[in-house]
């Protein structure tokens, strides 16, 4: 399929070589905490519907038709990562199963429907929104690493508005924030049922954790095994390449 690259894009590969994605380095490019969230969370298998939110260039919902048939619908704000996602979309075949949407998320649940999605995940900014003159000079970049559209509260309470009961909400995060994001959980009927703490090397704190809770679910959380993202000699583990490869 013939590809219109903008001005400094790019095609890269993803899962090994299964599919195609565009980036550039003008905008806020995918890292493995996409890689983990897309492999972390619960899928429906065969059919359902999943909503994925801060979508950026369309990552998340590339990773994880590679995992479900069910229908995903990626929601961004930034009219650039939109389009860039879209297009990928297209390249790789995939319009029939992935919408994007353009679209504030705080705004998106009376667009696509209240109550009636299995999983929505979230890889939102990790960063408060602080003055202008800390923030990266680049807005794209800004609007990715800052609570500048929104916040962590917007994120969890657009996620309990898409989900039915028992849906599944899934998010990546870092740990400094965890007890933040149980409790904004718990005050949108989102109940924690499994954590994973993302290790940089074996012997380092965590700097990155992956939460997945149930909408109106029962208390009890399982704390599931460390995952450690690089070896001594800064390859990645036999994990987490399984992960970027797809296996």
């Amino acid at each position: 399929m013939d590809l219109d690259l903008r001005e400094n894009e790019r095609l890269d590969y993803l899962l090994g070589e299964s599919l195609r994605i565009i980036q550039s380095p003008n905008v806020f490019s995918f890292s493995l905490d996409a890689v983990l969230l897309s492999w972390f969370t619960y899928l429906p298998v065969r059919k359902g519907l999943v909503v994925d939110l801060c979508s950026g260039n369309g990552v998340i919902p590339l990773f994880l038709s590679r995992r479900t048939c069910a229908k995903v619908i990626g929601v961004e704000i930034q009219e650039r990562l939109y389009d860039m996602a879209i297009r990928s979309v297209a390249y790789n075949q995939l319009s029939e199963q992935i919408e994007m949407v353009h679209c504030d998320l705080k705004q998106v649940a009376p667009i696509i429907g209240f109550e009636k999605y299995d999983v929505v995940t979230c890889n939102p900014p990790y960063f408060l929104d602080i003055e202008a003159s800390n923030k990266n000079q680049n807005p794209y970049f800004t609007i990715a690493r800052h609570e500048v559209m929104c916040t962590l509260a917007d994120c969890v309470q657009t996620g309990s508005q898409l989900l039915k009961q028992g849906g599944k909400f899934s998010i990546v995060h870092r740990p400094d924030r965890l007890i933040e994001m149980f409790t904004l959980m718990k005050a949108n009927r989102l109940e924690p049922k499994r954590v994973q703490f993302i290790y940089p090397k074996q012997g380092r704190e965590a700097n990155m954790v992956l939460i997945e809770a149930a909408k109106d679910g029962k208390p009890g959380v399982k704390v599931l095994h460390p995952v450690v993202v690089y070896e001594e000699n800064d390859t990645y583990t036999a994990e987490v390449s399984r992960m970027i490869n797809g296996k």
